[in-house]
C-alpha cells in the first residue's frame, strides 16, 4: 500500500507546489472526494470536530486499538508460579550483572511480572511522548499547504460539503479538522503497533527504549515463554538470560536520564521534513473502500484501513542524517545491553551462544523497535550495524575497563557515529581527554 499523504521533503519547491491539494479551485473538492467514496461525512466531521485538540495523539484512541488487537491475540494472567520463577530469575540476573557494568543496581519492586494488557497501559505515555514531534510537525505542514493554497487572510472559501450544503469555512477551521483527521491516522498506527508488540516484547524495556520514568526492570511471562518455545534451552535458564537484558536497559536508560529527550529530538528533526498530501491518503481511501476495508458509516475504520505505512522511504539529505542519528542510537543500546550481558553471563549459562544467535535472528527479523519504526519512519535499522555497535563496546571495555566503556554514556556528545563504530581504537584516541591539562598550551 503506498503512503497515506505524509511524504518527506525532496527539496523540489514547484513539484511540493504542484502536489499542494490545497491548490484546488476549491477546498470543498476535496470533501467531494471524500463523499464519493461513499464516506458518511457529517459523521466523519462530527466525529473529529468533537475531539479535544485537533493536533494531539488520542491517549483514549491508543489503548483502545492496542487492546482490540491483542484480544485477536489473547493473553493469560500472570501466575504466583510465574511471580516465583521471574523473582528468581531476576534476582540472580542482578547479581551477575554488577560484574559487567559500573552502573548501580536498581531498586528490584514487587512488579517484576507484567501480563501483555499491563505492558500495554505501562508504557502509553512513553509512546505517546516519542511519537509527538510526528504530530507536531504535521501541524506545521497543514499549516505550511494552508497558507499556499487558501486565499484571505484567514482563508476564508464558501465550499459545498456533501451533507452540510454551502457553508463557508475559515483556514482555522479546516486546518483543525484535517489536523485533527492526522492525528487519529497517527494514534491508529500507533495503536496497532504498541498493540503488535505486546504480543512479542519480554519485558518493559526490552524495545530498547526509555518509556517510563519510573525505570524497572519487569518481564512478560507468557512472551517469555513463547521466546524460548521450540529452542530446548531449559526454561530457568531462558528466564535468566532474559532478565540479564531486561536489567541492562533498565539501568543503562537510569542513568543516561538524557535519551528520551535525544530520541525525540531525532524524531523532530525527521519531521521536520514532511510535506502532507491529502491525494495520497483518498487515494488509499478509495483502494480501502474498494477492498472493503472501510464502512462508511463508521469514521474510524477509516483511520483503521488506510494507516499502513504513513510515511514514505525517500528522504531528503537532513531528514537521512536525522535517520542515521536515530539507527546509530538504537545500534548502540542493543549493541551495550548484548555486550554486558555476555560479559555477565559467560562460564554462567551454559546456552549463552544459542541464547544471544537467538536474540540476533529476533533482532533481524522481528526486532520490536524494528517493528515500531519501520511502520511509523520507514526505519530499518540495520543488523549489521548492530552487530558493529556489540564489537564496538566490547573492543572498548578490552582496549580500557568496564567504567570506561560506560562513561561514553554520560553525554550524548560522547557517543562514536556511524563510522567510529568501525574504528573503536580511533575513536577511544580522540575521546580520551587526559586529566590533568597543565602541559597544554
Amino acid at each position: 500500500m503506498p503512503g497515506i499523504g505524509f511524504t518527506p521533503d525532496n527539496g523540489d519547491e514547484e513539484e511540493s507546489k504542484g502536489n499542494n491539494p490545497f491548490a484546488f479551485e476549491s477546498f470543498g473538492e476535496i470533501f467531494k472526494h471524500f463523499s464519493a467514496m461513499g464516506l458518511n461525512l457529517p459523521a466523519l466531521m462530527a466525529s473529529l470536530s468533537g475531539q479535544a485538540s485537533p493536533a494531539s495523539l488520542s491517549k483514549e484512541m491508543i489503548r483502545d486499538i492496542s487492546r482490540k488487537h491483542l484480544s485477536a491475540h489473547g493473553e493469560v494472567p500472570v501466575t504466583v508460579e510465574d511471580l516465583t520463577q521471574i523473582q528468581e530469575a531476576i534476582n540472580i540476573a542482578d547479581l551477575w550483572i554488577n560484574e559487567a557494568t559500573a552502573f548501580p543496581t536498581l531498586p528490584l519492586t514487587d512488579s517484576i511480572a507484567l501480563s501483555r494488557r499491563d505492558w500495554i497501559d505501562t508504557t502509553l505515555d512513553g509512546w505517546q511522548g516519542l511519537t509527538k514531534p510526528l504530530v507536531d510537525s504535521m501541524a506545521d505542514a497543514l499549516s505550511s499547504m494552508l497558507d499556499q493554497g487558501l486565499p484571505g487572510p484567514d482563508g476564508g472559501d464558501a465550499i459545498s460539503i456533501p451533507g452540510f450544503g454551502p457553508m463557508s469555512i475559515s483556514k482555522s477551521s479546516i486546518t483543525a479538522i484535517m489536523a485533527t483527521f492526522m492525528s487519529s491516522l497517527i494514534s491508529t498506527q500507533l495503536g496497532q503497533s504498541i498493540g503488535s508488540l505486546s504480543t512479542t516484547v519480554t519485558g518493559a524495556n526490552d524495545v530498547a527504549l526509555p518509556l517510563s520514568r519510573d525505570i524497572k526492570a519487569q518481564l512478560l511471562p507468557q512472551n517469555v515463554r513463547a521466546w524460548g518455545s521450540g529452542l530446548e534451552i531449559a526454561d530457568a535458564e531462558v528466564r535468566i538470560y532474559l532478565s540479564l537484558r531486561e536489567i541492562a536497559a533498565a539501568r543503562l536508560f537510569k542513568q543516561s536520564p538524557w535519551l528520551s529527550e535525544y530520541i525525540r529530538k531525532a524524531i523532530s528533526d525527521y519531521g521536520r521534513g514532511i510535506r502532507i498530501d491529502i491525494s495520497a491518503i483518498t487515494q488509499s481511501a478509495q483502494e480501502a473502500m474498494d477492498s472493503g476495508a472501510i464502512d462508511p458509516s463508521n469514521p474510524e475504520s477509516m483511520a483503521l484501513a488506510i494507516s499502513g505505512g504513513i510515511f514514505t522511504p525517500e528522504t531528503s539529505p537532513s531528514q537521512s542524517a536525522a535517520l542515521e542519528k536515530l539507527e546509530t542510537l538504537l545500534a548502540l543500546i542493543e549493541g551495550w545491553i548484548d555486550a554486558v550481558v555476555a560479559k555477565a553471563a559467560t562460564d554462567r549459562l551454559p546456552s549463552l551462544i544459542r541464547l544471544r544467535e537467538t536474540q540476533a535472528r529476533r533482532r533481524a527479523t522481528n526486532s520490536p523497535t524494528q517493528q515500531l519504526f519501520a511502520t511509523l519512519l520507514g526505519l530499518e535499522v540495520s543488523p549489521r550495524l548492530t552487530r558493529e555497535a556489540i564489537t564496538f563496546w566490547e573492543r572498548i571495555e578490552k582496549i580500557d575497563s568496564i567504567s570506561a566503556r560506560d562513561r561514553i554514556w554520560e553525554e550524548a556528545f560522547l557517543l562514536p557515529t556511524a563510522g567510529q563504530l568501525l574504528d573503536p581504537e580511533g575513536f577511544y584516541k580522540s575521546w580520551q581527554i587526559p586529566d590533568d591539562l597543565s602541559g597544554l598550551n
